[in-house]
């Protein structure tokens, strides 16, 4: 029974209890995410928050109480450099703890706990929940009533404006019909340019009688 006990003691000693903490606090600062049961996870929410805050003051005073805490340099220069900016303007609630099931050997509760501002997953989500505006149901309506009438008028001009269009375009056509015609003519004038050459070649045949004539020539010198 925890009757009044607001420390969960976890079954360590004060000394031991602080250690497991610090070393915890350290590893969520440097790898963002880790698994542990619920009931530490709960403790070090508690115990890590606190130091988060104090980390968007960068000064000397402030490093040193968190060192006083964590007991790792490292861990304190990656909370005052990297983790500090993005927390920047979270006012609290820097932690976030996911159940995850039970442990196979003694069936204690599993659980995550993480960064809020390192979820890009959940960031997303978030982001477009904010997107979506609420309103109470007689003002939907409202709207959606005022809102009806106008969209069902204003397509009106705009169907007229289409069909007078239509009934304009075939008069567009009329015209290139005039143009059309006159390569028809040329067409038909080209042949008269090739029934020249087919008469000149029915004369050809002159050549023989020049041949005949040399021929008769060749006779005579022959005979002489």
């Amino acid at each position: 029974m925890r009757h009044g006990k607001k420390i969960n003691k976890l079954s360590r000693t004060h000394s031991h209890r602080r250690q497991m903490l610090a070393n915890m606090a350290s590893s969520l600062i440097m790898h963002k995410r880790i698994k542990t049961t619920l009931a530490k996870a709960k403790a070090l929410r508690i115990y890590v928050e606190p130091l988060l805050t104090k980390s968007k003051e960068d000064t000397t005073h402030s490093r040193r109480v968190v060192f006083s805490y964590l007991q790792d340099k490292n861990a304190v220069t990656e909370l005052f450099r990297e983790i500090s900016p993005k927390i920047a303007d979270r006012p609290g609630g820097y932690t976030r703890i996911l159940k995850i099931g039970t442990r196979i050997g003694d069936n204690a509760d599993i659980a995550l706990i993480e960064l809020v501002d390192y979820n890009e997953g959940m960031l997303k989500d978030k982001k477009a929940a904010k997107a979506k505006t609420t309103r109470r149901a007689g003002s939907r309506k409202k709207a959606e009533e005022t809102e009806a009438p106008k969209a069902e008028k204003a397509p009106a001009p705009e169907v007229e404006a289409s069909i007078e269009e239509v009934v304009e375009a075939p008069v567009v056509e009329e015209t290139p019909v005039a143009e059309v015609e006159t390569p028809v003519e040329e067409v038909v004038d080209t042949p008269t340019e090739v029934e020249a050459p087919a008469e000149e070649v029915a004369e050809t045949p002159e050549v023989p009688a020049v041949e005949e004539s040399l021929t008769a020539e060749e006779e005579e010198k022959t005979e002489k």
